[in-house]
């Protein structure tokens, strides 16, 4: 198989398919949470401490000097990027969740029997069945044992 195929292959899985999906659906989803965290979540939590801007938070290591850089440590946008990690993983636990919500109700439905008993000789035959394969007896068609 030639690399070209073998890739073809690989790349049209619907595995995937649904990766690339959950990818770009992820993407669209970090604006949404980065708008969550910079615009509701952060200005009550700026106001509770004062007017606080975390994002703009930082502590200086080594000033500036002539045409070198200070060095800085950001912890205020460090915490502003694990604020978004734990809204993003907490949602991210409440679809899975739903997900495995939905696949267990599904998984409880009752599945209605294909086979029953004969009352006879307790021989497993078709629930249509009117007549036992093993002795031969007549059984009514919704009679189930």
């Amino acid at each position: 198989m030639s690399m070209l195929a073998e890739f073809k292959k690989f790349a049209v899985k619907g595995n995937m398919v649904d990766m690339a999906v959950g990818i770009i659906i992820g993407a669209a989803f970090s604006g949404i949470v980065k708008s969550l965290v910079d615009d509701i979540i952060l200005p009550p939590i700026g106001l509770m401490t004062g007017g606080l801007d975390f994002s703009d938070k930082n502590y200086v290591l080594k000033e500036a000097i002539g045409g070198q850089e200070a060095i800085v440590l950001q912890w205020g946008h460090f915490l502003t990027l694990v604020i978004n990690f734990v809204i993003v993983a907490f949602a991210v636990f409440l679809l899975v969740r739903m997900i495995n919500r939905l696949r267990q109700q599904e998984q409880e439905k009752p599945v209605s029997p294909t086979e029953k008993n004969c009352p006879f000789c307790q021989t497993s035959i078709p629930v249509k069945a009117t007549r036992c394969k093993a002795c031969t007896s007549e059984v009514a068609a919704d009679s189930l044992a």
